[in-house]
């Protein structure tokens, strides 16, 4: 838990009066903090602005019977954390493709788009704070497997393992905010940890071991080879189990080949443009097609990386799920 801001007490006192100005000054250190704790939970970078809005606007109600038995942070994690957990009864979890049908066949017609909001969203790296500092367990768990198995959690299983083994809460302040006991927290700790421990080794360990130059060699390669509709260097790149998904059209695709044969008899017949960005602590990039009047950004291509190699490729071409990354929308001819 971080400590508490030297102005702290004053300007909850003068929010406690209705001093709009000063509520704000209050919680503007948590916001950040509070989207990407939402983030987690939801697995929507949408449904997290929304709950942070939600939850700010209830704490701004409710500050005025604010007895101060807990922190100013634990009260807005627990406000945050009730809009999370009614949010997840309404809605079904966010999933990738791969968990929603059978892999399909490269010359599969590409119709019928599920804009239902069932897809995990991708998120850049400085919403979520990934500075270089960041640690560990902050950088793993904004992953994409791992946001994915945290979506197979009942819910409050994954409140107790994202404030317990991420943010660092006490047993005790999880208890408090969830309104349960300690060892029933305990409980579903070691329940949520017996699921996620079943999870691929992490892409932080996948990219430190390949370093900094190798991570950006490897990205460029694989954008050169796309680029020149360079098979041979794409074979070269991928792994032979790869995946490449792509919400919100329904199909993936299972194994080199098949990725190969769509990539090259479907997406490669266009001209495209592609720039290199960080989401979800992985290699990423944001493709723009040509629309015939320039290109125009579609998707963001999020990579995972095995053994040097890209083990999948998620490309989200839900257009309205772009805009957190603020790309330029597109490049003139």
């Amino acid at each position: 838990m971080s400590t508490v801001p030297s102005a702290e007490p004053e300007l909850l006192a003068a929010a406690q009066r209705a001093d709009h100005d000063a509520f704000g000054q209050l919680v503007t250190p948590y916001r950040d903090q509070l989207f990407a704790y939402c983030y987690r939970m939801l697995g929507s970078t949408h449904d997290a602005e929304d709950a942070v809005q939600d939850a700010l606007v209830k704490a701004w109600k409710g500050i005025g019977g604010f007895e101060g038995r807990a922190s100013v942070k634990s009260w807005l994690y627990r406000i945050a954390t009730n809009v999370c957990l009614d949010e997840i009864r309404r809605r079904p979890r966010r999933i990738l493709t791969d968990d929603y049908a059978p892999p399909a066949a490269p010359d599969v017609e590409l119709t019928g788009r599920v804009d239902e909001p069932i897809w995990l969203q991708p998120c850049p790296d400085d919403r979520l704070a990934l500075d270089p500092a960041a640690g560990y367990e902050l950088r793993e768990s904004v992953e994409l497997a791992f946001l994915v198995a945290l979506q197979h959690l009942p819910a409050t299983q994954r409140a107790v393992l994202v404030l317990r083994e991420v943010l660092g809460f006490s047993a005790a302040e999880v208890a408090a905010t969830l309104d349960t006991s300690v060892p029933s927290v305990n409980s579903a700790l070691q329940r949520a940890r017996a699921t996620i421990r079943t999870q691929p080794r992490s892409q932080r360990a996948e990219l430190t071991e390949l370093g900094d130059d190798g991570q950006r060699e490897l990205l460029a390669a694989f954008i050169e080879a796309l680029q020149r509709s360079d098979v041979d260097a794409m074979v070269s790149l991928l792994a032979e189990d790869v995946r490449f998904t792509m919400p919100p059209m329904p199909f993936w695709f299972n194994g080199r080949e098949d990725v190969v044969a769509f990539l090259t008899g479907v997406v490669l017949k266009e001209s495209w443009r592609r720039i290199p960005v960080r989401a979800n602590g992985q290699l990423a990039f944001g493709a723009y097609m040509d629309r015939g009047e320039g290109h125009r950004l579609v998707a963001v291509d999020v990579l995972t990386v095995r053994d040097g190699r890209i083990a999948a490729i998620s490309a989200f071409l839900d257009g309205a799920a772009l805009g957190v990354f603020g790309l330029p929308a597109g490049y003139p001819p």
